[in-house]
């Protein structure tokens, strides 16, 4: 007798799985994606869900909050469109991190923070919504006139702001190394040497790889290994002017809450939210 082959069975648990919680869409468009990097919409609206156990495990763990891989992992399970969240680019990251705290906690977040003037400690009740719908309507400007230049620039990828975040500790290490009471001169200027190349380095690396062309009046390059060598030797006004532009841009996208009173004293001041760690997922705020 012929035996029907066994076949797939459905997981009868699959209707319990999570679901979609929010639509959105991206500040940035899907314009500045890689190729690949973002399963496109024909409708630019995307589904976002709900961080799983694991997810909220992979915020706890230390070193890949360092390097970013953490965010990357969270990123793939609750904003799956995003096929490849390295190369995302810096004027979505934000908007898509309040978007799944939202469909995770819902739309209020407390804050704790302490009043800069009487060190009181203090906890805000803040909406989110506010913040998703500005950050959706933010424009980024893709292109810096420099007469007769004009240079075409895109926002900084993940993975670039996560080199940032390194030039930082970088920046960290020369302040330690001047303050080494422990290291005598001579050792003191070796090291600082060093870090002060990695800085200086980074700094002109991620400038010259966010630029996409530049057209002069005798043609456009796009060339990258062309582009760096003009970032190495063109004059510092024009560097000046491409750092003020994306410092410009990334100072549009920053989650501040503005003019909160202290309960105590009643100063006003103002809160930077870190959206990329572990404390902006932490938990839900009550009802």
């Amino acid at each position: 007798m012929n035996q029907i082959p066994n076949q797939a069975q459905k997981n009868p648990l699959a209707g319990w799985y999570r679901q979609p919680k929010i639509y959105v869409r991206l500040p940035s468009l899907g314009r500045f994606y890689t190729q690949n990097a973002l399963d496109r919409s024909s409708t630019d609206e995307y589904a976002v869900y709900s961080m799983t156990a694991k997810d909220e495990l992979m915020f706890k763990t230390p070193d890949a909050l360092l390097t970013g891989q953490s965010t990357v992992e969270v990123i793939k399970s609750c904003f799956p469109a995003i096929l490849e969240p390295w190369d995302m680019p810096s004027i979505d990251l934000d908007f898509v991190l309040i978007a799944i705290r939202i469909a995770t906690h819902g739309d209020k977040m407390d804050v704790d923070c302490k009043c800069p003037k009487c060190e009181a400690d203090n906890t805000y009740s803040i909406s989110l919504q506010p913040w998703l719908d500005m950050f959706a309507n933010f424009q980024y400007k893709d292109t810096i006139k420099v007469d007769p230049l004009v240079i075409k620039i895109r926002p900084y990828s993940y993975k670039e702001v996560t080199k940032i975040s390194l030039k930082g500790m970088e920046q960290q290490k020369l302040f330690n190394i001047i303050n080494d009471e422990g290291l005598d001169d001579e050792t003191k200027l070796e090291r600082f040497g060093k870090s002060f190349v990695k800085v200086t380095e980074l700094s002109i690396d991620v400038i010259a790889d966010c630029i996409t062309s530049i057209e002069t009046p005798e043609g456009t390059s796009s060339d990258k290994a062309q582009i760096k060598e003009f970032i190495n030797n063109c004059p510092a006004n024009i560097f000046d002017q491409l750092q003020t532009h994306m410092k410009t841009m990334r100072e549009g996208m920053e989650f501040t809450v503005k003019n909160v009173a202290c309960g105590d004293c009643q100063h006003a001041y103002n809160i930077p939210i870190t959206l990329d760690n572990s404390n902006f997922f932490g938990g839900r705020s009550p009802d």
